[in-house]
């Protein structure tokens, strides 16, 4: 089982590589603005648990699970981005927030929000009706 930060890897690496076709540690150091002795361990200690496969001087690759993995942190992050986007955050705090809770929901709390987002995606009204009620603060009590 991935750890947060293994997760905040592998969430990048599978976006570097989906955006540029390859992540080297400089890249993934950058990205998550950590040292890259920091990247290398970390790369290592996923290529222990099969998530990828490094070789030193060569580069890395995302294993299938792996890249299943990281598909899956990605559409985690995204989805959470599209719920506090429909429930009316404001977009200044929306990224923070999302890797505030991301690793900190149940699979099964996801999955619930998956389906209260298409809910409201669905059903604009409800949206609308929701953001209305916290700027006038008509909650009942």
């Amino acid at each position: 089982m991935a750890t947060p930060s293994m997760e905040d890897y592998l969430e990048r690496i599978y976006t570097l590589i989906e955006g540029k076709g390859y992540a080297r540690v400089s890249d993934i150091a950058e990205a998550l603005n950590v040292h890259p002795s920091s990247v290398t361990k970390m790369v290592q200690k996923l290529d222990k648990s099969e998530y990828l496969i490094y070789e030193k001087y060569r580069g890395l690759v995302l294993t299938s699970k792996g890249k299943k993995m990281g598909k899956r942190l990605v559409d985690r992050h995204a989805l959470l981005e599209d719920f506090l986007r429909v429930i009316g955050v404001s977009e200044d705090v929306i990224y923070n927030d999302v890797e505030g809770i991301e690793h900190h929901l149940s699979w099964d709390s996801i999955t619930c929000i998956e389906y209260l987002v298409q809910y409201l995606q669905q059903n604009p009204e409800r949206a609308a009706e929701l953001i209305r009620l916290r700027e006038t603060g008509e909650v009942n009590e």
